[in-house]
């Protein structure tokens, strides 16, 4: 059984990286504007976050390597602190799940941006600008099949920005309503990447591999399989390396994770932070403060359960856990905001495949002034 002393340490190490990465981003200067290399090897990159790695993302992986068979696939897999894009924990740290995306056909897997503790565009822009950053040619994406965004998918084909807008769907090239109503959540993210790679100038006509989504895998089932450490009963929803590394990670009582919250520390920063403290962290609203010193007054937090009820939901349905992970990390707005500007300061490849793939991915790079470093 994994211990929250373990997540601690996991949060405590992850601290200690994010430190020292805004640190040096905020003392050096990127070159602006640098010309794109037009050489080298094709380069895939596909944003995903292996957790864990499932037929889909496989089928995904496969899919985009028969479309480049000549390309160099790299798998961004977020990030440090370890927390999603909904703010709930992952189910293994990133290394493992880097190790797992090169076991089965990955070539590189690099670190992507803190999702946890962002809201959904503020992570969107990071990731469109690691793919700035990496110079790539093709982006994969997995997307649920639908009548109506087959048109959205051609307009993005064409470079156009399709962007997400309350209960419709705009192509903002165009200035055309495309759709109107809310995509599944998957095609969402496609439209926030157009939108996303449309503000950073970067053109990314006729570079998506849209992929439909396979059927036959549940990620609930897969999550609740891994809970009660009944892996068999998935074993036709992820390769055999998932299943592999799983019963490891499993059996050394570093995994699941995706249920344990350092709990003790988010009670004593709600418990403790001034109103002025709280206020600075990232997505506080001053309702949500409020909420919390008014609780505090009568009596103090003593629960996660009681946190989770005085948090106003926010843009997202998954305000409340990325709430969680605030007070986890306690990382003001304004540090996000620099962090964002200049990500992604460093490169981190946390898995390769070998040395001279690896040697391949730095020659492709727009260097920009960036560190590639290997996680170590």
């Amino acid at each position: 059984m994994v211990s929250e002393v373990y997540v601690e340490n996991i949060l405590k190490r992850d601290k200690k990286i994010f430190k020292k990465d805004y640190k040096d981003s905020q003392n050096r200067n990127l070159v602006k504007n640098k010309t794109p290399s037009s050489g080298g090897v094709p380069l895939v990159a596909d944003f995903t976050e292996y957790s864990p790695l499932h037929n889909g993302h496989y089928h995904c992986m496969k899919t985009a390597k028969e479309h480049v068979p000549d390309g160099l696939f790299v798998a961004v897999v977020p990030g440090i602190f370890e927390r999603s894009g909904r703010g709930l924990p992952y189910i293994l740290p990133r290394e493992v799940r880097a190790e797992i995306a090169v076991n089965v056909g990955a070539d590189i897997v690099v670190e992507g941006p803190p999702m946890g503790i962002m809201g959904s565009g503020q992570y969107s822009l990071c990731l469109c600008k690691m793919f700035q950053a990496l110079n790539t040619d093709y982006i994969p994406r997995g997307y649920n099949p639908s009548p109506e965004f087959s048109d959205i998918l051609k307009r993005i084909s064409m470079g156009h920005a399709v962007v997400p807008k309350p209960y419709k769907i705009v192509d903002t090239t165009l200035h055309e309503t495309v759709f109107k109503g809310k995509l599944a959540e998957d095609n969402y993210v496609i439209c926030s990447f157009s939108k996303s790679l449309n503000k950073i100038g970067f053109d990314f006509k006729d570079k998506f591999i849209f992929v439909p989504r396979i059927e036959g895998v549940s990620g609930t089932r897969i999550r609740e399989a891994i809970v009660s450490n009944e892996l068999d009963s998935i074993k036709d929803m992820v390769p055999s390396e998932t299943l592999r590394i799983l019963k490891r990670e499993i059996e050394n009582n570093h995994a699941p994770l995706h249920n344990i919250r350092n709990t003790e520390e988010i009670l004593k920063n709600i418990n403790t932070l001034s109103y002025t403290e709280l206020s600075k962290l990232n997505f506080f609203t001053p309702e949500l403060t409020k909420n919390i010193i008014h609780h505090r007054e009568e009596e103090p937090f003593t629960n996660l359960e009681e946190i989770l009820n005085i948090i106003p939901y926010g843009f997202s349905t998954h305000y409340k856990h990325r709430v969680l992970s605030i007070l986890e990390t306690k990382v003001n707005n304004d540090i996000i905001s620099n962090y964002i500007e200049t990500y992604p300061f460093n490169i981190r490849v946390l898995n390769y495949k070998n040395e001279h793939v690896l040697e391949d991915f730095k020659n492709k790079i727009i260097n920009d002034n960036r560190r590639i470093k290997l996680w170590q």
